[in-house]
């Protein structure tokens, strides 16, 4: 027997059967006649036998069903429109007059396989982007940020940093230089930045605030806001020492290192934020944020950062090895000084090169004797606890999450 024997002869004359139809513009369903004419199928009205649509073999498309049912869409069908038969006689000669119908669902198949892979293709492209692509992409791209774009990215991610610093005690008594009797010490905090900024003349203003923390350590956020800790001015011996380590952290703000750190270290965080339509709202500051708090400098970005902070005091007719002196004694603190110091250079090598840089001067005082005094006592005693009607001490204070850094 030949092989055309064993496929079944299509009847000459039209095919008829009851089917299903939905028009794809309501959920109404329509007891329908459908005709398997010579090249086309006639869709009837049931009830009064009108011609509803008609739909040429070409065009049908198989959709997917359960067993013994034959779901039939349209190629290139704006509304939803579909057929469905379950009579199995007319649904052979429907798939006979329509070779390209495909029922079995190869297309599909091969449709989700192709989606699938180009999708494992997208992101594998995306995290290499991430770790190869994005440091150098941050290098370039960082230089391009317009300084009012990264000041407001600073300001969105200082929103984020406050509560984390301030723990339970609340952002309000974790700042400090707020309260009438720590005003003088604000005052006298205000007069040091002057001089620095006035040295410094860059294109930010650098926005210093004191916290109570425990901790000897400063950082400086996106932008010009740069934090310190109350245990670091208990560290400093005298204004210089305070100013060399603000100047360390204006040095990095003025060479931008933490926007590059961001887009570096949160460059894929970034970019599904992005695919999920979370480019600039509230998860990508606080994935920045928490980049900024748990970063650390490269070694070039600390060298770079110290070296500024030598020429600064140098412009600001300070003394520039003040700096290296409170390195210095807070590395030889074994409590505090190798948490500080932890992900730095070798902090001899960071004191010889400060020193190495540093032009003999004759330094003037950026504060008088009494304005230090009001700087040193820039955070007061918290009064009671008003829930607790406990005072809140000094080693009662919240610990800050950031890792510690200079």
């Amino acid at each position: 027997m030949s092989a055309a024997a064993d496929i079944p002869a299509i009847p000459a004359a039209p095919v008829r059967g009851p089917a299903c139809y939905f028009n794809g513009i309501t959920s109404k369903r329509y007891d329908v006649i459908v005709e398997a004419a010579a090249t086309s199928l006639r869709i009837i009205n049931d009830d009064q036998h009108y011609l509803v649509d008609e739909w040429s073999y070409a065009d049908l498309r198989a959709r997917s069903a359960p067993q013994g049912l034959l779901r039939l869409g349209r190629r290139g069908e704006a509304a939803l429109a579909r057929l469905e038969v379950r009579d199995a006689a007319l649904a052979a000669v429907i798939e006979a007059r329509a070779p390209a119908l495909d029922r079995g669902g190869v297309a599909d198949r091969r449709l989700r396989a192709r989606v699938v892979v180009l999708s494992l293709v997208a992101i594998a492209s995306l995290v290499l982007t991430a770790i190869f692509g994005m440091p150098v992409l941050a290098d370039r791209i960082t230089p391009l940020i317009p300084f009012t774009l990264e000041k407001k990215f600073g300001d969105a991610i200082d929103r984020q940093v406050r509560p984390i610093l301030a723990g339970d005690s609340g952002a309000a008594a974790a700042q400090c230089g707020t309260a009438p009797s720590e005003l003088a010490g604000r005052k006298s905090l205000d007069k040091l930045m002057r001089q620095l900024e006035a040295a410094a003349n860059g294109p930010y203003r650098v926005r210093v605030n004191v916290v109570r923390q425990g901790q000897a350590n400063a950082f400086a956020l996106p932008g010009g806001h740069v934090y310190v800790f109350e245990g670091l001015l208990a560290k400093s011996e005298r204004p210089d020492e305070l100013a060399g380590v603000i100047a360390h952290e204006m040095g990095h703000v003025e060479h931008r290192d933490g926007t590059r750190a961001v887009l570096q270290s949160a460059g894929l965080s970034f970019l599904f934020g992005m695919m999920l339509g979370d480019f600039v709202g509230g998860g990508a500051v606080v994935t920045a944020a928490q980049t900024v708090l748990s970063l650390s400098y490269s070694r070039h970005a600390e060298a770079a950062a110290d070296d500024y902070s030598v020429e600064l005091m140098q412009k600001a007719e300070a003394d520039p090895k003040a700096f290296g002196a409170i390195l210095s004694r807070i590395a030889s603190d074994k409590d505090g000084g190798m948490a500080l110091l932890r992900d730095h250079p070798e902090t001899k090598d960071r004191i010889a090169a400060i020193n190495a840089l540093t032009v003999e001067n004759r330094p003037k005082p950026l504060l008088s004797a009494a304005e230090w005094k009001a700087l040193k006592a820039i955070c007061a005693p918290l009064p009671e606890d008003g829930r607790s009607g406990n005072q809140v001490k000094s080693g009662d204070r919240p610990k800050a999450s950031p890792k510690q850094r200079q």
